[in-house]
């Protein structure tokens, strides 16, 4: 069973020389595909130093700009399904995941097409995140369960496993939302496909080193978004973001 790693990239040289190392120690002989967002402080040669070390087990794609969140996980997710990936795992550079949750995430797909490691599923388990930093995604979860009537307490999870099966099932290049909306969109299509969605529970702590992505627009795309699929769900055009496979 052929196991990828996704993780996007911008400017976190520091975190991905101890990242990369951490999940290719992992008894599931996972490999890992970073894709770089043209990060100027040489996130992409760190990564290409592992590459020499560890062929065919690390991989890169380098992209020319600063090209957002959304598009570099259907870029690697993508890239993933075109070489033949059985399972494909998304996680953020920063160790806000750890990295030894990855196998728990994988060994749910057992008894599901999707694992959610999940900050909410079992209370609230979130670490040196500031009080304002919380409730705003605390909130923005049972916002978006109320308005799309998603059954899942963490839709902002970047943390995620997935068949690359079920993967197969969306047409990638519909998608075109970034951040917190893009893991909301994700789900939803899987959910409405009528996916088994499992939560995990998961510790997220703060980010290690570096600067968080996070800004206004973002959030107000996804409190925007969880409109718009409770609307395309209402007017009957969701089978465009579907494939027949």
């Amino acid at each position: 069973m052929r196991v990828l790693v996704v993780i996007p990239t911008y400017n976190e040289r520091e975190n991905i020389a101890e990242l990369i190392p951490a999940l290719l120690r992992l008894e599931l002989g996972a490999e890992v595909l970073i894709v770089d967002d043209a990060s100027p402080d040489g996130t992409a040669e760190e990564v290409r130093q592992w590459q020499e070390q560890f062929p065919g087990r690390v991989h890169l794609l380098q992209r020319p700009a600063k090209l957002g969140l959304g598009s570099a996980y259907c870029q690697g997710f993508q890239w993933a399904l075109q070489r033949g990936y059985d399972i494909v795992v998304q996680m953020d550079a920063d160790f806000s995941h750890d990295p030894a949750d990855v196998p728990r995430l994988v060994a749910t797909l057992d008894q599901a097409d999707v694992a959610i490691g999940s900050r909410y599923v079992s209370g609230v388990n979130v670490v040196n995140w500031p009080i304002g930093r919380l409730l705003l995604s605390w909130f923005a979860n049972r916002y978006t369960r109320c308005i799309t009537g998603m059954p899942i307490a963490d839709a902002t999870s970047g943390f995620k496993a997935f068949w690359g099966r079920v993967l197969r099932r969306l047409r990638w290049e519909r998608i075109r939302s970034n951040g917190y909306a893009f893991q909301i969109e994700v789900t939803y299509r899987l959910w409405r496909l009528g996916c088994r969605i499992v939560e995990v529970p998961i510790i997220f702590v703060d980010r290690r080193s570096g600067l968080s992505k996070l800004n206004r627009g973002i959030v107000y795309e996804a409190a925007w978004m969880v409109w718009r699929l409770r609307l395309s769900s209402l007017v009957r055009n969701e089978r465009r973001y579907y494939t027949d496979g």
